[in-house]
This record gives structure tokens, sequence and C-alpha cells, in this order.
């Protein structure tokens, strides 16, 4: 059946003796994060910029570098609309301990990120002149008040045109926080910083995503198959749970591509990472907004626009990642259609893979089957009148459909049961952030 295509295609570059750069993928994630407006363009670069030199300024340890330009990468990860990152962009905000403490949530299941992460969760507090250092019994880990300071000069910097004769006025506002908002001897080094004229021109050079992948050379952390697992389960958990109509949805693609993938035949590794393709195949929709994923009713001419883009996003954002070639195109072309009609590359038949293949029918399968909150998945007969369709139509793969009907309970049963692993995740998430 299947295997009439050819040759299954492996992915080559992420056997166990392949390595992924951390860091690559981070500073990616935070570039798409940042697609969201053009308001925020380049903020999360800017703060890990920031923070690194403030804190090679103070001679802190590469490990705690290291930590600072993960954190500030990812540091407004937990801002999951529209309103939350625009209001981020504000120099004293009102309540943002609850996109801080998301963030924190999202990020500390995943080990190479949890200390990071334990930054994040402080990144707004302000220093109080030492009340500061902890949040009730809990210390706030100073690396956190590095990560506030640099947050706020990012966000003076965002409107800056003049770059060096603004660098003035910036440390004036920053420094009449000495104190109050900022620990004053991490005010004293930005002080230092902000005599140097590369310091502002890097801020302000269009190529300070090379600077930054320049910075982090010496602090290389890689990713083998199982890091790369826990960072696609994580990335799932930040693509889906910014709202509810999408919180179980990756979680279903993923077990249900899996699932098929072993039906095929697929070697076990490729199995595994199929699963990671499906966790991230909806990548790009982070540079969506929230009230356009959760608008209930039709959306407009540029908002269908905005959500035709985001397989083309998951691409360009893993395309320059080293050995994810083929883990890109099973993630990025399940929009795809054999008859070359889909979006956003019009692929044909002979070029889309059999992951490819997979993947866009366990995305179907998964979005007409799964439950939302506005209406209930179908039942087994119209799911495969739905699918079958499709196939006819040369939408999808007919021999893939027939496969994934031909074991419809068992793979039916596991997505339900995944996606009710995903919905407690969610719930919990959710409950976490009740104090907040």
């Amino acid at each position: 059946m299947i295997y009439e295509y050819g040759t299954l295609q492996l992915l080559q570059g992420m056997s166990e003796r392949s390595r992924t750069p951390l860091f690559d993928l981070v500073f990616l994630l935070s570039d798409t994060m940042d697609m969201v407006t053009r308001a925020v363009r380049n903020h999360h670069y800017r703060v890990a910029y920031i923070a690194s030199a403030i804190a090679s300024e103070l001679g802190l340890t590469s490990h705690e570098r290291t930590n600072l330009l993960l954190a500030g990468a990812l540091h407004d990860c937990g801002a999951l609309s529209l309103r939350e990152r625009i209001n981020t962009l504000q120099f004293e905000m009102e309540h943002p301990q609850l996109h801080a403490e998301r963030g924190y949530l999202l990020l500390s299941v995943f080990r190479p990120l949890q200390e990071a992460a334990a930054l994040i969760r402080y990144h707004h507090t302000q220093w109080q002149w030492g009340a500061g250092s902890s949040v009730g019994e809990q210390p706030v880990p100073a690396a956190s008040h590095i990560l506030h300071l640099a947050d706020r000069i990012a966000v003076l910097v965002n409107g800056v045109r003049g770059g060096l004769s603004q660098a003035k006025e910036i440390y004036r506002r920053i420094e009449e926080q000495s104190g109050r908002m900022f620990v004053p001897q991490f005010v004293d080094a930005f002080r230092e910083l902000c005599r140097r004229e590369y310091f502002w021109l890097d801020l302000l050079s269009p190529s300070l995503g090379s600077i930054l992948s320049r910075t982090t050379q010496p602090h290389t952390i890689e990713l083998g198959k199982d890091e790369l697992l826990g960072l696609g389960d994580t990335l799932r958990r930040m693509i889906d749970f910014r709202s509810p109509y999408t919180a179980t949805h990756s979680m279903g693609v993923a077990v249900v591509a899996e699932s098929l993938a072993r039906s095929v035949h697929f070697p076990e590794g490729q199995c595994q990472l199929m699963k990671v393709a499906g966790h991230i195949h909806d990548l790009g929709k982070l540079a969506i907004p929230r009230e356009v994923l959760e608008k209930p009713s039709t959306l407009t001419a540029k908002e269908t626009q905005l959500v035709h883009r985001h397989p083309y996003l998951t691409y360009r954002t893993l395309e320059v990642v080293k050995g994810t070639d083929e883990l890109n195109s099973w993630a990025s072309f399940h929009h795809e259609r054999l008859d070359g009609k889909g979006y956003p590359f019009h692929v044909k038949a002979e070029d889309l893979s059999l992951g490819s293949r997979i993947m866009a029918v366990a995305d179907v399968f998964t979005a007409i089957t799964e439950d939302r909150p506005y209406r209930k998945g179908m039942q087994r007969r119209e799911t495969a009148q739905t699918l079958e369709g499709m196939a006819r139509a040369s939408a999808l793969d007919g021999d893939v459909v027939s496969t994934l009907m031909l074991y419809f309970d068992e793979f039916n049963a596991a997505r339900i049961a995944a996606q009710k692993t995903s919905t407690g995740q969610y719930q919990q998430l959710v409950g976490a952030l009740g104090h907040c």
C-alpha cells in the first residue's frame, strides 16, 4: 500500500549521534513569538543581548550568562494574547505576575530550561530597596533582577530611532528608578555600558540575531534525541495552551501521526520523531494573535491570511536549524495537497514525503474528531466520509486514509487518551495561575 511511493526517507540528521544546539531553537522560537506584532519585533533579542551584556559587565560566570541568555530570549513566552504582549511594552506594568508565572510553568517542565524558567518567574519583581530579594518565602534570584532591568531598558529602546543620541535619556529614566525598581549595582553596570557606542549600535542593528548567535557560541548547549522529545512537548504546550480552543490539538496530532508511522513500519526512532513533528506542526501559530485564534465569527480576508501563514513560519523557523530537514517537512507541509493546491508552498504529490502525507491526515483526523468548545467532534461514519472525500479530491493520501480507517478504533482511543492528558495539563496550568 503506502510503500508504493518509494523508499522511506529517514531523519538522517537526527540520529542518536546527532546533537541539536538549544540556542538555535530558542532564538528562532523567540523570533517567531515576536512576529505577533511589529510593536514587539526584536524585543526578545534585545532583552537577551542587554541581559548578557550586563552579566558580563558584572563578571558573572559562563553558566549564569547562559541562563540569562535563554531567559531573555523566552521571557515573555507566557504573554499569550496580543493585548498582553502590547502591555509588556509599558515601562511600569499593572499585574505583570500573570504572564511571568505562566512562562515559568510552561518552561519548567523541560529540564534544560528549568533554571532559565526560574529567572523568568520573577522578571517583573521590583527591587524596592531590598524588599524584592524575596517574594513571600521564595528568594528571588539576582539574575531575575538583571532580567527585569534588561527588559525595561529594551522597552525604552523599542521606540528609539536616534540610537546614541537617546542613550543619556534612557539612562536617566533607568537611574531615576535605581533602588525602587532596580538593583543599584546593576544600574551602575548599565551606566558603564551606556558609554560604549557598540552597545547601542548592536541593539539597533538589523543583524542583532547574528550578533546574538556569535555571543552564544561559547555557551553552546546541545540536545540529543531524548532532550529533543522533551523540547517538542514543551513547545506543544506553548503553542496549544494559548487558548482553550486549541489546548489539546497538537497532542492529538502527535499521537495519531506516531501511531500511523508505526503502522506502516517506520523505524522506532523515526516514529518518535514523527511525534516531535506533531507536537510542533503548528509552531507558526505563535505569531497569530490569540484574538484571531478564538474569534467565534467568520475570519476576515486579512485574518485568514494570518492563519494561512503559520505553516510557512514553522518551515522558516526550522529550516536554519542543522539536521531538521526531514522533521521540518513533516511538520510544515500538513496543509499541502497531493494536487498542489494546498498552502503555502503548493507542493505536489511527487515531492510530498510519506511523513508529510501522514502528518496531513493526522492533522485533519484530529481536527474533525476532537471536541471543541463550540462543537462536538465527528463520529466514525462522518469521519470516514470526510477523509475519503478529501482523498478522492486529491487533498489527502488515500492509502494513509485507508490505514487510519482500518485501525480507527485504536487510533481514536489513543487520541482521546492523549488529549485527556493534555486537558489535565492545561487545567493544572490554569489552576496554578489562580493566585496571580
